[in-house]
């Protein structure tokens, strides 16, 4: 897909993620870039991050929607399927095709079909059950797993701050 179709592209899904807004997130560009987008997540009811405000960096490529856009977190988050780094780690931001490590099928990667909504919707679902089996934060899959109390705990802390970063 050439350049100023998936501009094109990103620009209805922003329309239309503007006139039906979807509860849990919001998303707009950030500074006037079709490619670059400021989304605020809100932790999810019922799970240890609910009521946290989570910004987040959702930058597109090009050749969107055949690649995915890379999605990270800018807010802190502890979670075992966010990198350190805040780079979420999900199957559908994955690049299209067969995984050479054998853990994901092709159906399960990224697709074109996706868009911005089924992307944040399926990180508010990676919120509401994080998969210690296949961590990008070796650190806090591990946590979770042995000292769940303490883990509980760090991201209560997190979603505290994140809540008092809204009021600064």
């Amino acid at each position: 897909m050439a350049n100023g179709q998936s501009a094109l592209l990103l620009q209805r899904q922003l329309q239309e993620l503007t006139k039906n807004p979807v509860e849990g997130f919001s998303a707009g560009l950030a500074e006037d870039n079709i490619y670059e987008w400021d989304v605020l997540i809100v932790g999810p009811p019922n799970t240890l991050y609910e009521g946290g405000f989570f910004k987040a960096r959702m930058t597109f490529p090009e050749t969107y929607p055949m690649q995915p856009p890379k999605l990270r977190f800018i807010s802190k988050i502890w979670h075992p399927n966010v990198y350190e780094s805040g780079e979420v780690c999900i199957s559908i931001l994955h690049p299209p095709g067969e995984d050479r490590w054998g853990y994901e099928e092709a159906s399960e990667r990224w697709l074109p079909v996706h868009t911005v909504e089924t992307i944040l919707i399926s990180v508010i679902s990676m919120l509401s059950s994080p998969n210690p089996e296949s961590p990008a934060n070796i650190e806090a899959a591990k946590e979770m797993r042995d000292d769940y109390p303490a883990f509980k705990k760090r991201v209560q802390r997190i979603v505290r701050d994140s809540i008092e970063s809204c009021y600064d």
